[in-house]
């Protein structure tokens, strides 16, 4: 169940039933860019490799889904999980529309990097950033290689324009093969990238969901959202802050994320070993711009792996396969 007044994160028990020893479970605030951010760090063993993971939206963090998902990563990284500004528990009333922007949000990835790499005596971290995140995630990269070990991209953002004009162009034919009138109707009358326009971005969204582009094989999130609902980080008015800072975040960020998001043409060169996944039935971020945009890159190494049977979140949707690839694939890129 939510908490209603105090999250926490449980300690990492060992085989006598007390808190593992080299082990660590810590919920805390720390000031990234000026502003007072959350992180959950979890790991069995501190000398593990570091791993941030940058969550998607803009403003939807996964730290709520970590106490599913994360569990047996933790055993082999140290996992840090991270509540972008004006996400989440993250989100503040006092944050000023004007500091959302995507440098912003650079610098204060950048910033916790730093902190994280210092605080663990690490020179490098495994960065692994889903749909919004894993546009924050091509750029550190690009700016920073040096921090960086590999680089694991879900759902990746390649061009959020054309990333829509597909996202809506798959809804539509898919309501109209369903025979579904009310969808063909509603979805007619949008313009993506739905500039200045949320609502229409939302009833898009909406149709997606509905016919398993965001989660394959759901008609909803909700799935998603119950597992966030019982997370013992989160309390009930965090849960509050979540769903205001998911709108503030598109609302603030929408415009410059739809002008500004061109993958191929900024990052098609890379110092670092990239890793895309993507689901087979993913038309959030629509999978055919990821295939183009691997043929295109550039890197000392790079592999595209398809997961079969999701859609737009196959750390979620098939969470044994990703797990076996972060530890035979990407923990290999750690020790080299």
């Amino acid at each position: 169940m939510v908490r209603l007044f105090k999250g926490k994160t449980p300690e990492i028990i060992g085989s006598n039933k007390k808190k593992k020893a080299n082990s660590i479970a810590t919920l805390e605030q720390i000031q990234l860019g000026g502003l007072d951010q959350w992180i959950l760090i979890r790991g069995h063993n501190v000398d593990n490799p570091l791993l941030l993971f940058l969550h998607g939206g803009p403003g939807s963090p996964e730290m709520a889904a970590a106490h599913k998902f994360d569990r047996n990563l933790e055993q082999y990284f140290t996992i840090v999980n991270w509540d972008q500004r004006g996400g989440g528990k993250s989100f503040s009333r006092k944050i000023s529309k004007e500091s959302m922007k995507v440098d912003q949000f650079l610098s204060d990835a950048h910033e916790l990097i730093q902190y994280l790499l210092k605080r663990f005596n690490k020179e490098k971290i495994v960065l692994v950033g889903h749909s919004w995140g894993s546009y924050l995630g091509i750029l550190l990269v690009r700016k920073y290689p040096e921090l960086f070990s590999v680089y694991v991209g879900i759902g990746q953002v390649i061009n959020i324009k054309e990333n829509e004009r597909l996202s809506h162009q798959y809804t539509l034919e898919e309501a109209k093969k369903r025979g579904n009138k009310k969808a063909v109707k509603q979805l007619t009358k949008l313009e993506p990238p739905y500039d200045n326009n949320l609502k229409q971005l939302n009833k898009q969204r909406k149709w997606l969901n509905k016919f398993g582009g965001a989660l394959h094989n759901q008609t909803s999130i909700w799935p998603l959202v119950k597992i966030m609902l019982k997370a013992p980080e989160y309390t009930i008015k965090d849960i509050f802050k979540y769903l205001r800072g998911s709108s503030f975040s598109l609302q603030s960020l929408w415009t410059e994320y739809v002008d500004c998001s061109d993958v191929v043409s900024i990052a098609s060169r890379l110092s670092v070993p990239i890793y895309l996944f993507a689901g087979r039935y993913d038309y959030n971020t629509p999978f055919v711009l990821v295939e183009d945009f691997y043929r295109k890159l550039q890197a000392p190494k790079k592999e595209f792996i398809w997961f079969e049977h999701s859609a737009h979140s196959p750390n979620f949707e098939e969470r044994e396969k990703f797990d076996e690839i972060m530890i035979k694939n990407i923990l290999k890129e750690c020790n080299k």
